[in-house]
């Protein structure tokens, strides 16, 4: 499967933004979907993840409350509603997508390329 992310951009703190992910090659109906994230100079960590039935989801704890992860099978996309942003939040997101939803452990086998969130104070 690949992936293409899109819809990230510059926002002032406070604002929102809202990235997609699309996929081509296979449904993503049978994977579990995730958002992972890296700011400069820091490692890539999990921010979101959504099982295959949407009804089981992950947040990490900085983004809980802010960020909504959705997913659309029959659009082939999954989404990030990224609200109440703050600058701490500016990173470059990658939307991955996997095999066994495992919460904050889930494992993920395909990538897409980054697309860049950056929130000014």
């Amino acid at each position: 499967v690949q992936l293409q992310a899109s819809g990230g951009g510059l926002v002032q703190a406070g604002g929102s933004l809202r990235p997609s992910c699309a996929a081509s090659g296979r449904t993503l109906s049978s994977y579990v979907m995730g958002w992972f994230r890296q700011a400069p100079g820091k490692e890539r960590e999990l921010v979101v993840a959504i099982s295959v039935s949407g009804r089981s989801a992950y947040y990490e704890d900085s983004v809980k409350g802010r960020f909504t992860i959705s997913r659309d099978n029959a659009k082939n996309t999954m989404h990030l509603q990224m609200n109440s942003l703050k600058p701490e939040d500016t990173a470059v997101y990658y939307c991955a997508a996997g095999g066994y939803y495992r919460g904050s452990s889930t494992s993920f086998d395909y990538w897409g390329q980054g697309t860049l969130v950056t929130v000014s104070s």
